[in-house]
């Protein structure tokens, strides 16, 4: 199964957007931070995790999704965000902590929720397979439409919660999707000092479903496998869990200092950057002019501007804005 062209567009132009993105908030970031590094600091406070190299599983995976299609996401969202259609402009706003962001800025970065598309995050490690299990369990007693995609890290798939979702998904045939996004370091900690097995898709074994391990962080390759587990999972077939290599081209978080990894290892990721890798194979492949690709990284760069400004731009929320939207 490959793309079309418009397609490929797409998930091209997302890519470029999610990668701009990050770019502007790296950098915005940083503003009031320096020359003491604070991360309370700043238009921007607290912590920040960017995806920086992991664009292609975003795509991959959500060229296939409908806005009734259910994506839970982990605290390193934004790639995931973008490809679902979360409304950039507010999200941008809800980083910045703004009134306008999506949750009128309570949630922040590792918090981003829109209910116009079905796009939730958490900064708890596996914290979305629960909600995702439940998502697809609703579909399934209601006969609604729609699949539940849990995006996890390969660190997330040792947590208890994995297991128990992977397990009730598998007896009750449930239309979701698991991906774990194995960029090899749960923060500081390698995934072969913490766990057991060297590819988690082999534990779909254990659950009598399908397992899938893509190597290479090839959007095309997640592309494809993605569209066949999500059509599955569509006929009522149940559960399917993939595991992706790709890579973190930046620390855990802003300010990681990343000692832990060995020397080399970061100019050897850059050498992959997944963004022209694709754009190089669209041109080698004779899909795309130059011309057309530079419309598409012109229009995601304006798509990301016009998001920046509008954060920029909102007002805080007021303060007793914080007694609204609580439970008493």
């Amino acid at each position: 199964m490959q793309p079309a062209k418009d397609t490929l567009a797409w998930m091209y132009e997302k890519m470029v957007t999610s990668r701009r993105f990050e770019n502007a908030i790296e950098k915005i970031y940083m503003e009031g931070k320096s020359p003491v590094f604070n991360m309370a600091d700043g238009p921007i406070p607290g912590e920040m995790h960017l995806s920086d190299g992991q664009e292609p599983v975003a795509v991959g995976v959500c060229a296939h999704l409908n806005p009734e299609d259910v994506v839970t996401a982990t605290h390193r969202p934004h790639h995931q965000a973008i490809a679902k259609g979360v409304d950039l402009k507010k999200m941008a706003a809800e980083i910045f902590g703004k009134a306008t962001g999506l949750s009128g800025g309570r949630g922040g970065h590792m918090h981003i929720f829109d209910a116009d598309v079905n796009f939730a995050c958490s900064g708890i490690i596996a914290q979305g397979m629960g909600p995702a299990a439940g998502a697809a369990l609703s579909r399934q007693i209601q006969g609604k439409p729609g699949v539940a995609v849990s995006f996890i890290g390969e660190g997330a798939a040792n947590q208890g919660a994995f297991h128990e979702a992977m397990n009730l998904a598998a007896v009750w045939k449930l239309p979701m999707i698991v991906v774990v996004e194995d960029n090899a370091w749960g923060i500081s900690v390698s995934k072969e000092a913490s766990t057991a097995i060297q590819r988690n898709s082999d534990r779909a074994a254990a659950y009598g479903i399908p397992g899938h391990y893509i190597p290479g962080n090839d959007p095309l390759k997640i592309y494809e496998v993605a569209g066949e587990a999500i059509e599955r999972a569509r006929r009522g077939d149940g559960p399917t869990l993939i595991e992706i290599e790709t890579y973190r081209l930046a620390g855990h978080f802003m300010g990681d200092a990343e000692g832990y990894r060995p020397e080399g290892e970061k100019d050897g990721l850059f050498a992959k950057d997944p963004i022209p890798a694709m754009r190089a194979k669209l041109l080698a492949d004779g899909q795309f002019t130059e011309g057309e690709l530079d419309a598409l990284e012109n229009k995601a760069q304006a798509a990301v501007d016009d998001a920046i400004s509008f954060a920029r731009a909102s007002a805080d929320p007021k303060p007793e804005d914080a007694l609204t939207a609580v439970f008493a």
